[in-house]
């Protein structure tokens, strides 16, 4: 775990990974506290944002597993404003030494912490409430030609959801599994 100004970065299970924690002010006012500072996360992880993206979710809503290929891949920094989800990425790094594992993490909108997440990792979250609103950060712009989607439920990856019937988009439905898949991740 370091410490730089108002912001605590932790290890979560892969390389690369970050749960980040953000020092708060509170009062009978409410909170205060620093979301987001560009010269410590270029510092800490070299992240320099270029687009954020929102989203908004009902309940068991699944939004994944999503990722680009190079040269269009991207670093995300995830937070959730409103409700809570289960977080969860894929380590798609044929070098690593977690290759093919994922780890899931629930973040929500009263704790603000958020994870950073590394190029070379397929992300998803499952909507655990309603109105859920889902911020993230990404250092490389959105190219369509570039986006990959793994099923949610791949049977390579074996992720628990907690859910065997979630809401899915078409895309999500359709998804390719990671056999299918493999020959893309060069990251």
């Amino acid at each position: 775990m370091e410490t730089i100004s108002n912001f605590t970065f932790e290890k979560l299970y892969f390389d690369g990974v970050f749960l980040i924690k953000n020092k708060k002010m509170q009062d009978d006012r409410g909170v205060f506290f620093e979301s987001f500072r560009k010269d410590i996360l270029i510092k800490k992880i070299n992240f320099k944002v270029v687009q954020e993206n929102t989203s908004i979710s009902k309940k068991n809503v699944i939004r994944g597993m999503h990722f680009q290929k190079f040269p269009h891949a991207q670093n995300k920094l995830i937070k959730v404003l409103n409700g809570e989800i289960l977080d969860v990425f894929v380590d798609l790094r044929k070098n690593s030494k977690t290759y093919k594992k994922w780890f899931k993490y629930k973040l929500d909108s009263f704790k603000h912490k958020q994870i950073f997440i590394p190029k070379g990792f397929a992300h998803g979250f499952l909507a655990l409430t309603d109105d859920v609103l889902v911020c993230y950060k990404v250092d490389n712009y959105y190219d369509p030609d570039s986006e990959r989607t793994l099923a949610w439920n791949d049977p390579t990856i074996g992720i628990d959801w907690t859910i065997t019937k979630p809401k899915l988009s078409s895309k999500d439905a359709n998804a390719k599994t990671f056999m299918e898949m493999e020959k893309e991740f060069q990251f």
